[in-house]
């Protein structure tokens, strides 16, 4: 399967990231960078404002160490001033997702036997994702390049053994238009998550749905919030095990050095999440 042109673009960007993650303390230049993803400074610059809003010298500040511990210095008590207060600004990502169930006892024995999934593979700013929902709410969002499918339906039916799978573009195309479209900065519906895991590991994904887009925390700062400060490997774990990517934003965790830190689905990704955000809520610090 030929790979869609935001896969295309995303892969480009990647390989920026990745080049910018190795080199940062040489502040590599336009040029640099251009040059290392094979482009002229022109087109790249181009590719870069189409994909993130925002020119890459800006978007690639956030990239540096010292612009990240920055950011955390700066939101790293967002928890403790949100936790207790609920969620805030409607116009957020993180507010889409002021409701959740868990899956019951009973259902956790039967492995959701005979639950119903929808999904659909579709394009976005990251790379190809693959969208799962049920009547209860959305259930998976993972990402991985178009010739890995086969791979991320066994693994999403691996996840929940006893459901049927149904594909249903049509459905889950709205949704992800939702979420990484221009709707995304307005005012819509909530939408639900039907979680998966034990009652420690949705209470901080529960956790991680009050950080604000843009924001970072560290996995220390996330262990104090739900109250168990000693607990940064277990909520390092918890994070692991999310399965619902981007949506409960375990990339909004990172280092307490300013280091991002691991992710599921690889740390190029997780920086071009935390850049993307970053230039859609504005919350670039100018020099």
């Amino acid at each position: 399967m030929q790979p869609s042109q935001a896969e295309l673009d995303y892969a480009r960007v990647e390989q920026a990231i990745e080049y910018i993650a190795t080199h940062f303390t040489e502040q590599p230049s336009l040029d640099d960078i251009a040059a290392h993803v094979h482009l002229s400074p022109f087109h790249f610059t181009r590719l870069f404002t189409r994909w993130a809003g925002t020119s890459p010298q800006r978007f690639l500040r956030f990239l540096t160490k010292e612009y990240a511990k920055q950011v955390l210095r700066e939101s790293g008590n967002v928890l403790a001033a949100t936790y207790q207060a609920g969620l805030s600004g409607t116009s957020r990502l993180h507010d889409l997702f002021v409701t959740y169930e868990a899956m019951t006892p009973a259902e956790y024995r039967t492995q959701a036997a005979g639950l119903l999934i929808r999904y659909g593979f579709h394009p976005t700013p990251f790379g190809e994702c693959l969208l799962s929902l049920t009547d209860r709410g959305i259930c998976g969002l993972t990402f991985q390049p178009s010739s890995e499918r086969a791979a991320a339906l066994s693994q999403l039916q691996a996840t929940w053994p006893g459901a049927v799978l149904q594909p249903n573009e049509t459905e889950t195309a709205t949704i992800v238009e939702q979420l990484f479209g221009s709707a995304s900065l307005g005012v819509v519906k909530p939408l639900p998550l039907l979680l998966k895991g034990t009652n420690f590991q949705i209470k901080v994904w529960e956790a991680l749905l009050r950080i604000p887009a843009g924001a970072v925390v560290s996995y220390r700062h996330l262990a104090t919030a739900i109250g168990q400060p000693g607990a940064s490997q277990a909520v390092g774990g918890a994070i692991g095990a999310n399965g619902i990517g981007y949506l409960i934003p375990c990339h909004r965790v990172i280092q307490q050095h300013g280091g991002p830190g691991g992710y599921r689905w690889g740390s190029a990704r997780k920086q071009a999440l935390l850049g993307w955000e970053a230039a859609r809520f504005k919350r670039f610090v100018e020099k």
